[in-house]
Formats: structure tokens, sequence, C-alpha cells
């Protein structure tokens, strides 16, 4: 009988052009070699141009998604993306509680607090914010912002490598047992430095930058990718190398789709005709 692989778990929205959210939370975990496994928070009406259109689900049907695996299949790492609203996130606190999902329990969680697309749209309401910091980051194994995340989060505008540093110090205070601060938007910089912070060491984890505007998903393909490496039982500093080492390549192999922004691809991860 053949042996199932790790399990995973994405907390996130559809996206209808299959290039970020769910969908790219899915490839990367096939990828990587996990099952995945989803609690769908939101339904977008997007393309390559942007989002025009957002229908969440019903708080206690995304609570009941994350029960009904975890209870009958099992999660060996989980993470979030699009979240939406406030009531959402309480509902996915109440939730990975009950089944130990995060600090709390034993099953890794990375939480990606993703509160725009990469074309400004919003995803996330404004009273939402607090529930991230309150809610979700006291219960997060890692979280992985973004410079503009940062800066809705914090009030604190990143714009040099120092200034990671400072970012991880004070999105460490609101209680995840790591950071990861990516620096994909410092956009003066010739590489992209991505910087883990667990309290008291600084990680730097650098890489090329791409001359593309292909890069949809990226952030998503990032986190899930380190989730993989999670559930199959790798510490957290092995994770994000493996994590950052998926998304260069994933950038590198990044291909033009539709009118506007195409997406990163794990397809490098795959045997080529």
């Amino acid at each position: 009988m053949n042996t199932a692989p790790p399990t995973t778990l994405t907390i996130a929205g559809s996206d209808s052009g299959g290039s970020a959210g769910l969908q790219a939370d899915l490839r990367t975990f096939f990828a990587c070699g996990v099952h995945g496994m989803t609690a769908v928070t939101a339904v977008t009406v997007q393309n390559s141009l942007g989002v025009t259109g957002v229908h969440t689900i019903p708080p206690e049907v995304v609570a009941a998604q994350i029960e009904s695996v975890a209870n009958d299949i099992g999660v060996a790492a989980a993470k979030t993306g699009m979240l939406a609203t406030a009531e959402i996130i309480e509902a996915i606190a109440g939730a990975c509680d009950r089944v130990g999902i995060g600090r709390a329990g034993k099953t890794p969680f990375v939480v990606d607090p993703v509160a725009a697309s990469m074309h400004g749209d919003p995803l996330l309401h404004d009273t939402a914010l607090d529930h991230y910091r309150a809610e979700l980051f006291p219960r997060a194994t890692l979280i992985t912002p973004n410079l503009d995340e940062i800066r809705l989060l914090t009030g604190f505008e990143v714009s040099t490598r120092a200034q990671q540093r400072d970012a991880a110090k004070m999105l460490f205070e609101y209680g995840p047992e790591w950071v990861l601060v990516k620096g994909g938007h410092l956009w003066d910089d010739p590489e992209c430095l991505d910087l883990l912070y667990d309290g008291s060491e600084f990680t730097e984890f650098i890489g090329p930058r791409f001359d593309t505007k292909h890069t949809h998903g990226s952030g998503d393909t990032l986190a899930s990718s380190i989730t993989a490496s999670l559930a199959k039982g790798a510490d957290m500093v092995s994770a994000v190398r493996a994590g950052k080492h998926f998304i260069v390549e994933s950038v590198r192999a990044a291909y033009p789709l539709g009118a506007g922004v195409g997406p990163v691809t794990p397809l490098w991860r795959l045997p080529q005709d």
C-alpha cells in the first residue's frame, strides 16, 4: 500500500485567473511533494489585470472546512492567504485552536497577512488589521509580510535593509515565533533580501532581482513552499532557505499571461518534454 505524503492546508481565497491565492498554493504543494487541502475564505473575480469582485465565504463555513479536514485527514502544516474580514479571522483563530494548529498546538502555522493584490486592489477590510495583530500573530509559527503589509500593520515605512531589521523587531512584539520580512518590494536594492528573525538572531536569505513584471502569486508561492518544508519536518531556517530557493526559481520561470501580469510558476520543478 502506498504511503500518503505529508498534508498541508491553505486557508485562503480563490483566484479565478489561477495565478495567486489557493491555486498558487496548491500548485506549490504539489511541486513540493505534499498533499494540499483547502479552506476557502473568499471567491475573487480577477485576471491578469486586477480584481473586480470579491465574495466572502461565511465565517462558520471557513471554520468548518478547517475542522473537517483536520479531524479526519490531519494537518502537518497550515498557512493563510487572503482572509478578507475580521469575522473570518476570528473564526479561523477559534478553529485552529480547536484542532491544534498554531503555537498552542503542535502544527506549524504560517500566516501571510495578505492585505491587497499586487495590483493594489484591497483584499482585506480595514478593521481586520487589528485582528491579524491580536488573533493570528500570537498563534503563528511564522509571519511573512511584505513591505506594503508592514506599513499597514505598523505604520512603519521600510526603505533600507537596516529598516527591515527594525520592522522585524516591531512585528515580533505581536507574538509570532518567527518573523520573515520580505524584501521584494525594496525596489532600489539590486538583490532581494528576505530577513528571518526569532527575537534574538537574524538570518539573511539573499537572491537575485529579476527584470520582469510577471510576479503574480510570488508571496503565496514563497509562504506555501515554506509550509511544505515545515510539513516534512524541516526546522524553520532550513524551511525558509528551501522556500527562498523555490521562489527564486519560480520567478525565473515566470511567464506572461493575459494582458497584464503573469504568474510565477513551480513548473521548473517538473520534468520538461
